[in-house]
């Protein structure tokens, strides 16, 4: 019997196997933020799947927060009761629980869409507005420098992802994620690239990582008890030769987390500074969720080209990790979860009108959900 299709807690929530979909920003909401018929189409597929779970794309908790100005929202009730609509639209189609990802971007934000050439649009153009950080550094030189958040300001973060996080529950999501990866705001906090700070907020380890800390709090306190709230983070900024973000620094992290009640840890990495030297295989990321696995004893989340069904239940069984993300690898084939299990010779549970496109010889494929 295999692992990867076997069930895994994430505090109170049980999935039916071990394939989570990562979240991946679609750069196709409307400029207010809101869900248009992309994300319609786009979550019909995730809940179609076969996935264990469906974490849906980094939505920004206050305006400043977003990426790009195509980017998803839920710093208001509209942008929730879009999306109250549609989860109840897709959660018709499976049982497959969805996650939201709450995230704010930092100094990476305001940029345009990446097919329209991703780069940052400065505070006096269309579409564009001044970025915050912790400290006034701009991730490229070239960019219009960010804005060093006060410590008011930083009080109004904190309660814009506690804001967001109950309208999450209010939605119908099943759990949420907190985005301190990839150089967004929380990441550039932690690393110190990017935090030159003196108060609370800078200097020592401890201080760096205190508004993730804060921030995940306020989460907790703003949901029902016992409502899972995992953490995704970038394990390394993948720079050599300067003080950083390394893998010691998100082993603390993590058991800090631990010990505050998340759900489990999502382990990425870099997006930090524009200078990183990511070397870039299959599995790459790999040894970073077996160091944290080693250290904490909730569930860890391996992600980061995984592509093959052995690959993915090779990490399961040399327990690198208690879990499986794809993002591209999903994009690009919507039923890899269906494949993975007709290589592992396993039984997926699916909806019953595709019970007839059960492959010749493949009897138990498929069967129903239960």
């Amino acid at each position: 019997m295999t692992l990867l299709f076997q069930p895994v807690q994430f505090g109170s929530l049980q999935l039916n196997n071990k394939i989570v979909i990562a979240p991946m920003c679609q750069y196709s909401a409307t400029e207010q933020g809101e869900i248009t018929y992309w994300h319609e189409q786009q979550w019909a597929n995730y809940a179609l799947s076969g996935a264990g779970l469906c974490i849906v794309e980094a939505t920004a908790v206050q305006p400043e927060g977003r990426i790009s100005y195509a980017d998803l929202g839920l710093w208001n009730d509209q942008q929730a009761s879009l999306i109250k609509d549609l989860l109840q639209k897709v959660k018709s189609l499976s049982p497959m629980p969805f996650a939201i990802q709450l995230a704010h971007a930092g100094r990476k934000a305001s940029t345009d869409k990446p097919w329209e050439g991703n780069g940052q649009i400065a505070p006096d153009q269309p579409l564009g507005w001044q970025t915050v950080s912790a400290s006034d550094l701009p991730f490229q030189s070239h960019e219009h420098p960010p804005k060093a958040l006060s410590l008011d300001e930083i009080q109004q973060v904190i309660q814009g992802f506690a804001s967001s996080a109950k309208r999450a529950v209010e939605a119908g999501f099943d759990l949420i994620e907190l985005h301190a990866a990839h150089g967004y705001l929380l990441h550039q906090f932690m690393s110190p690239l990017s935090n030159q700070r003196e108060d609370e907020y800078g200097g020592s380890l401890e201080n760096r990582i205190r508004l993730t800390l804060e921030v995940f709090k306020a989460i907790k306190a703003a949901v029902p008890e016992g409502y899972p709230i995992g953490v995704r983070i970038s394990a390394t900024d993948w720079m050599e030769g300067v003080e950083s973000w390394d893998v010691e620094s998100s082993v603390f992290l993590s058991q800090q987390l631990e010990a505050l009640g998340a759900a489990y840890i999502h382990v990425s990495s870099g997006g930090l500074h524009a200078a990183q030297k990511i070397d870039v295989h299959p599995n790459y990321q790999v040894p970073f969720a077996e160091a944290i696995k080693k250290v904490v004893n909730i569930p860890v989340i391996a992600v980061g080209l995984i592509t093959e069904a052995l690959q993915a239940e090779g990490i399961l069984q040399y327990e690198q990790a208690d879990a499986i993300a794809l993002a591209r690898t999903i994009q690009y084939d919507p039923r890899w979860p269906w494949h993975a299990a007709a290589e592992l010779g396993e039984t997926i549970e699916i909806s019953p009108q595709y019970l007839r496109c059960q492959p010749h010889g493949l009897r138990n494929l498929f069967k129903p959900y239960s």
